[in-house]
């Protein structure tokens, strides 16, 4: 029989106490990894639970008509995107949009031709005389054989109601006696009428006979803000359907000249955005972080890197309502163009206004600075005039001058603070309905 001693039994204890100590040392540790690894895991809905409860501690104090609906806001502005990495937003953006964006087909009927072959004499009896050792040869020439169609174009669009209207650029579905097709993202195709043009704005709406279909919400583009990040979706170079591009918004209340099939379109107050535009983009959405429309892309800068444009759709939602309660576009008309009147401008031509918009005219294009029969014409206003201030409110960087304007309804009688030949005026100008394209 063994015999422990003092000593012996001392030193079992305390191998017995070290061991239990590291056994327990052990398994605290493995639980707080586990902790900190399920926290981590779950980190957003237990973040968000926590800042759901405060928010609503926070607004019961407050007596809040609504904290459910002040607590998603508090939520998705400030806790959402700190808990969601960027990506994350970008695809479920994409996700939420992707289906309710459309490829728009521009087809035409055009000339088709066959060959045939005609008999013609050899040259070289025309020169030598005689018989051709040759004899006759057989000529191909080609004759009209009725038409086909062809695509002739194509860009983007995207659907802003359940049942089949869309936008796009007017630019896109220019050519009148063109037919277009809508393709989903399934590859299901609709034959798409145009029902309005607006080239004022570069925008158009068409209509598809579907009902139940996926469409965008429409954003509060006054909201958006320089660095905001946005995603624009698009039928890429008429070529691949729904290509996603990413960016920030890189400047607001842009003037561009817009050229593109013949045509030179000024458009004012714009979107600039580093989010890739690419050829066949034109008339898709410029989306936020929620997959809501904030602008429709419409123009790129030849030569530029990353530098595109996007209609705001603050601009675009009048004429959405216009033609989805009229049929037409209905928006107030002046009946002048103009340049907007910049510092540069104002030392180069030596005016004595830095701010307005002169009404001008484009000679090599023939087109004149004050319509005939129209608002302005019957106002009495001239070209080279400067409209300086429409109802006592200036006109210049802050209050664009087209969008004041439709801000205004039709038949509204507008005062006008204009420079005319050297003499300031007040002009009463009364707004009727666009012409019509």
């Amino acid at each position: 029989m063994t015999m422990f001693t003092k000593e012996s039994l001392k030193k079992i204890f305390n191998y017995q106490v070290v061991t239990t100590i590291l056994v327990s040392a052990t398994i605290t540790l493995i639980i707080i990894a586990l902790s900190a690894f399920l926290v981590w895991r779950f980190r957003a809905p237990i973040f968000k639970y926590f800042a759901t409860e405060y928010s609503k501690q926070t607004l019961t104090q407050k007596e809040s008509k609504s904290p459910e609906k002040e607590v998603e806001q508090i939520l998705s502005e400030a806790v959402l995107p700190a808990i969601v990495a960027p990506e994350d937003s970008v695809e479920r953006a994409v996700q939420r949009a992707n289906p309710a964006v459309v490829a728009i087909i521009v087809s035409k009927e055009v000339p088709k031709y066959k060959t045939s072959y005609q008999q013609q004499t050899d040259p070289f009896t025309q020169f030598f005389g005689g018989s051709s050792p040759f004899g006759n040869i057989q000529v191909p020439v080609q004759i009209p054989d009725g038409t086909e169609k062809q695509q002739v174009g194509s860009g983007s669009g995207f659907i802003v109601s359940s049942d089949g209207y869309i936008v796009t650029n007017k630019h896109v579905v220019s050519v009148t006696d063109a037919t277009y097709e809508v393709a989903l993202v399934g590859g299901k195709k609709y034959s798409a009428t145009v029902l309005a043009r607006d080239a004022i704005l570069d925008v158009a709406i068409l209509k598809i006979s579907a009902t139940g279909l996926p469409y965008l919400t429409l954003a509060d583009s006054d909201k958006l803000k320089l660095g905001q990040s946005v995603v624009a979706i698009g039928n890429a170079l008429g070529q691949f359907q729904n290509t996603i591009s990413v960016g920030v918004v890189s400047g607001l209340s842009r003037s561009v000249t817009a050229a593109g099939g013949g045509m030179t379109e000024l458009l004012d107050h714009v979107i600039q955005t580093d989010a890739a535009i690419n050829p066949g983009n034109s008339g898709g959405p410029l989306l936020d972080l929620s997959g809501n429309v904030v602008g429709v892309n419409t123009a790129i800068v030849q030569g530029s890197q990353n530098i595109g444009f996007a209609l705001p759709i603050n601009s675009i939602k009048t004429v959405i309502d216009s033609v989805r309660k009229t049929g037409k576009i209905i928006r107030p008309y002046i009946g002048v163009r103009y340049q907007v009147v910049t510092p540069q401008l104002k030392t180069a031509n030596n005016l004595s206004v830095d701010y307005g918009v002169i009404v001008k005219g484009d000679s090599s294009k023939n087109l004149l600075a004050v319509i005939p029969g129209g608002p302005a014409d019957k106002a009495g206003i001239l070209e080279n005039d400067i409209i300086l201030e429409i109802n006592g409110v200036k006109i210049d960087s802050e209050n664009n001058f087209a969008q004041t304007i439709r801000g205004h309804k039709v038949g509204e009688a507008l005062s006008l603070t204009v420079l005319s030949k050297g003499n300031w005026k007040n002009v009463t100008v009364i707004l009727e309905v666009a012409p019509q394209e």
